[in-house]
């Protein structure tokens, strides 16, 4: 039995009107992460997924990626404690 983690990932770039909201959902969901991913100011988005360690790194893979249309130019990546509070993966608007 592994522990659960945290991570806050803020992404800077090409991330807004290019799917990625429903890019980093399907992955947290595929994944079986908890959390949520929102839209910040200007030209960035801010992800906070629970869950296990291995699937968080993954993750995180993911987001460096994006989806075909999202130029990413900085991702900034924070190991948080883990809270338990988040019952699915969710987009907030």
């Amino acid at each position: 039995m592994s522990d659960k983690s945290a991570v806050r990932v803020t992404i800077q770039g090409r991330v807004q009107g290019v799917g990625y909201r429903t890019f980093a959902h399907q992955k947290s969901t595929q994944l079986g992460l908890t959390g949520y991913i929102r839209n910040l100011g200007g030209n960035e988005v801010e992800v906070v997924a629970e869950g296990e360690e291995g699937s968080l790194e993954q993750l995180i893979d993911f987001l460096e990626v994006g989806p075909t249309r999202a130029e990413i130019e900085e991702v900034d990546t924070e190991w948080i404690d883990y809270t338990g509070d988040h019952i699915r993966f969710a987009i907030k608007y």
